[in-house]
């Protein structure tokens, strides 16, 4: 292993003039597609498809990067027709089809539709849709080759969210896992399923409940130089290929056997298992609409659910405020256990008309002082 450890958004501020040649600040130029490509030998290419990219990773243009600032601002005074008549489609939500767009490492140069790209930055817009053609570099410095890695990683398993390694060689080790799963579910299971169906069902069962556990244990800490999917490779290899018994912290020696599968069958039973570190707290707040005369004995039964902390009666245009705290596992999504909640706990009761539950972002609570 060699594991060594040291969419869019409207913007209030946008008016409906045009700001072509204002500027504030940063008026470098836009990034040259062609420049960064030389500077990155970043010649073989393969096609992304079509997604969603965040506007603030647009630096740059195939041909017209000379005409752009930083900020994706023509750099001409002269008003531009065309820019004009993208922002007026775009605030009539007509439909301009996707941009084409060229990707060297998370960055990306406009091919096709640069008035697109400086209407929906002018506009306020948070991403865009985009066709990816994305270029490979090819120089072998460390980055680079983490990059190749990780890329070549994310095209054999499919999975939606990234997995960032720091030392190189270690993906091969979670493809030999996945690869391991791959068997093992082929073996007990009836119709053969395909290698990203098997990286689906390990990311889910396997990958991410360890690498809660790695979290909430506070080895993170420990390893300031390391990333969380660093420890899990290294925990893994040691623990799962080599066998070796090591402490790594409260708790995660009795919760990680020696056997990858074991694990998982773990996992999967963990409504069962008195694992409180792998169970998550979410509060909610529900507001209900109830029939007339129903709000009393509404009340009493919604106090009587276990998650319910608190039921109030209000005035306005809602007829009763409920805080609930759900408890969720790691096999689980916050939106599982929610709905659940509310339709087959809340909304049975009768009485309810309607509900709108809301989920706290950040909050700040007062403990009340205790008189001696």
């Amino acid at each position: 292993m060699g594991i060594t450890f040291w969419k869019s958004k409207p913007n209030p501020k946008a008016n409906n003039r045009s700001t072509v040649g204002k500027s504030s600040g940063d008026v470098s130029e836009a990034k040259s597609f062609r420049e960064q490509q030389k500077k990155e030998a970043a010649f073989d290419h393969r096609d992304r498809g079509i997604r969603s990219v965040s506007l603030n990773r647009i630096v740059g243009s195939v041909g017209r990067y000379k005409d752009f600032d930083s900020q994706f601002r023509f750099k001409t005074n002269t008003p531009s027709d065309r820019l004009e008549w993208v922002k007026q489609a775009m605030r009539e939500g007509r439909q301009l089809g996707p941009v084409k767009l060229f990707e060297i490492k998370n960055e990306y140069y406009v091919l096709d539709g640069n008035h697109r790209i400086a209407a929906a930055k002018e506009l306020g817009h948070d991403e865009i849709l985009a066709h990816i053609e994305e270029f490979i570099p090819s120089k072998n410095t460390l980055q680079n080759i983490l990059y190749r890695e990780r890329a070549d990683f994310a095209d054999r398993t499919g999975l939606p969210a990234e997995i960032n390694l720091t030392e190189v060689n270690q993906y091969a080790h979670l493809l030999d896992q996945i690869s391991e799963h791959l068997r093992f579910l082929n073996t007990v299971g009836g119709d053969e399923i395909t290698f990203e169906q098997a990286a689906r069902d390990w990311y889910k069962t396997i990958y991410r409940p360890l690498c809660t556990i790695i979290k909430r244990s506070g080895l993170v800490d420990s390893f300031p130089e390391r990333s969380l999917e660093d420890l899990y490779a290294y925990i893994t290899f040691h623990q799962w290929k080599e066998g070796r018994k090591r402490q790594y912290g409260i708790g995660i020696d009795k919760l990680v056997p020696k056997n990858m599968e074991e694990f998982r069958r773990k996992m999967s039973n963990i409504k069962d298992a008195d694992y409180p570190e792998m169970k998550q707290g979410i509060n909610i707040i529900i507001l209900i609409n109830v029939q007339a005369r129903k709000e009393i004995k509404l009340m009493d039964k919604l106090f009587e659910l276990e998650p319910v902390k608190e039921v109030h009666s209000v005035h306005g245009d809602v007829d009763l405020v409920v805080k609930a705290v759900l408890t969720r596992t790691l096999l689980s999504s916050d939106a599982e256990i929610i709905s659940r909640f509310v339709h087959e706990k809340v909304r049975q009761l009768p009485g309810v008309v309607s509900t709108k539950t809301l989920i706290p972002g950040i909050s700040k609570i007062k403990v009340p002082e205790v008189c001696h």
